[in-house]
């Protein structure tokens, strides 16, 4: 269950504080234990995820310990794993290859400070309590941009996998380049790559508890470092530096930050959808409670810690906290634990990946790619909603054409004029009692459903404002023109929580209107704020207080005793 926003105290903004109080003994063992899985999934695809970013592999290991640490301090989730993710390192590849070239000194400062900013739109946000910006990301688009991003990222990775020369433009332009220098193909980066690849998709489904990603790029590094694979045309990683970086100063130039900052709100929007998503994945399967307010403060310092200790942006990642989880993680205890052994990682082991080989890092992150395509819910999608479905292809095809950003952008713009119509296009309807019961229903979806003579039952389908009121009276007027005997138009208010200024004043000339040709107006359901906007424009005055009514029924039985009178 999600936790509503809370007033910030002690424990709210210290998290860690709630977590060490509660912790029990026998939790250690499950932590130690998760902390391990941990850093046998972190390392080795920190490392490949670098690649994704653009930047060396040792920037990965960098950007582990920090975030870690800085989420475990200040996390609601007591079991979301924060770290490198592939959608949003490639968007981090693409808003830094805008103003910087890859594989230069400047592009990696440019990526770190991106971190920095990153973070800091976090902690604005987190603090302007704003964590319901996710929603306007529906889960459809999030999908749809996953998807495309999978297919897009493969495509990036494919020439490292096969040792040729990589392509740039969009998703086609890519393919037609890797298409032309098949013919170059060497057996030795190749088969590298085919066989890790192969070998990460068989473990992954014959031995799911194994870290495939450790063992394939263990047995890589080995194997190349043994045949001398360097010789033979494979790229390896070549001399990692050893220890704890320095702390990195960003590039503090206006103009670049100006620069950087539409790629990084398109970061933490995509990033905190996902990192919510996995947050409350994470919570429903642990039943714990978090504040969504709370999880963008808390991604704040881990980017900003990430980026001046020369790492790379963090988010929330689902697949990371699922392995967390299914090796008994109790509590950030586990994040700790695999921030400690990535430490030591830095310090002892990283002049053993000297040889570790450059398409086994492209074929761990394609498997990663692979494991997040979901075809199957696609084709539940396409039963489900055609609308949807169609949206989730023209966001695919967006960042296949024009680019990521601009598919993400295409998918944010889509979800808005989605929104607007369906809030423009409320489910307004006729009414009809159910035979048997005091319940009124659509009578087009219920044609058993009563109507009454010379009474139209009409439900305004949702809240009234300027882009509603036009198509309800409409709709209504439209309904009356079919039914000329109808003397009187009670308007099931039930649906209606808002009315505005304007849709008032259309409200009471709609009024005036049906008066004119002989038919009034009554109201059930009428919510008290609606009734106090209509009494301070007059409309009850106009219909009379006494055409209001607590229950539909109760409008109905006025009705009938009014025909009858007037029958008798």
């Amino acid at each position: 269950m999600v936790q509503p926003s809370v007033k910030p105290t002690a424990h709210s903004a210290l998290p860690i504080v709630n977590w060490v109080r509660g912790y029990q003994h026998d939790w250690l063992s499950h932590d130690v234990f998760a902390g391990v899985a941990l850093w046998a999934v972190m390392v080795p695809e920190g490392m490949a995820y670098a690649g994704i970013v653009g930047v060396p592999p040792i920037m990965g290991l960098y950007t582990i310990v920090p975030a870690l640490l800085a989420y475990a301090l200040l996390g609601s989730s007591c079991q979301l794993v924060v770290g490198p993710d592939t959608a949003t390192g490639l968007l981090s590849a693409l808003t830094v290859g805008a103003i910087a070239t890859q594989g230069t000194a400047d592009f990696n400062s440019l990526t770190s400070t991106l971190a920095v900013l990153i973070g800091f739109l976090f902690l604005i946000f987190g603090f302007m309590r704003v964590g319901w910006i996710a929603s306007f990301i529906p889960a459809p688009v999030m999908r749809g941009f996953i998807e495309g991003l999978v297919y897009v990222t493969i495509i990036g990775q494919v020439p490292h996998l096969l040792g040729i020369e990589g392509g740039s433009g969009n998703f086609f332009d890519k393919l037609s380049n890797i298409l032309a220098h098949l013919p170059d193909v060497h057996v030795a980066p190749a088969a590298t790559g085919l066989l890790s690849l192969a070998t990460m998709l068989l473990l992954r489904r014959l031995v799911p508890l194994v870290p495939a990603a450790l063992v394939v790029m263990a047995v890589a590094t080995i194997a190349i470092g043994v045949l001398g694979g360097e010789a033979f045309g494979v790229h390896v990683a070549g001399h990692i530096p050893s220890g704890l970086p320095s702390l990195a100063q960003p590039n503090l130039d206006p103009a670049i930050w100006l620069q950087l900052a539409p790629g990084a709100l398109a970061i933490v929007m995509v990033g905190y959808a996902e990192a919510l998503g996995a947050a409350k994945a994470a919570a429903l399967e642990s039943g714990a409670e978090i504040d969504p307010n709370q999880e963008l403060i808390a991604h704040g310092p881990a980017n900003m810690l990430s980026g001046l200790f020369g790492g790379f942006l963090v988010v929330g990642s689902l697949s990371k906290t699922s392995v967390a989880m299914a090796a008994g993680a109790r509590s950030q205890a586990a994040n700790l634990v695999a921030a400690a052994l990535c430490f030591l990682t830095l310090i002892f082991l990283t002049p053993l990946f000297r040889t570790m080989p450059q398409p086994a890092l492209a074929a761990v992150v394609i498997a990663a790619m692979l494991h997040l395509s979901k075809p199957s819910y696609l084709r539940q999608l396409f039963l489900r909603s055609r609308w949807s479905f169609a949206n989730v292809l023209i966001v695919i095809a967006g960042e296949l054409i024009l680019g990521v950003p601009q598919g993400i952008a295409l998918g944010v713009v889509l979800s808005l004029l989605t929104l607007i119509y369906l809030v423009s296009h409320p489910l307004s309807a006729e009414l009809g009692q159910v035979p048997g019961v005091e319940a009124y229903r659509d009578v087009e979806r219920h044609p058993d459903a009563r109507t009454f003579d010379r009474l139209l039952i009409w439900r305004a389908g949702g809240d009234l404002f300027f882009a509603t009121i036009g198509r309800m009276a409409g709709m209504l007027k439209e309904a009356l023109s079919a039914r000329p005997e109808v003397r009187c138009a009670l308007l099931d208010f039930s649906s209606v929580n808002f009315i505005d200024v304007t849709a008032v004043d259309g409200l009471s000339v709609l009024i005036k209107d049906l008066r004119s040709v002989g038919v009034t107006v009554a109201f059930s359901h009428v919510r008290d704020p609606v009734r106090d906007a209509m009494r301070l424009a007059g409309i009850e005055e106009l219909v009379g207080p006494g055409r209001f009514y607590e229950r539909t029924t109760d409008g109905v039985n006025a009705w009938l005793e009014e025909s009858n009178s007037l029958a008798g």
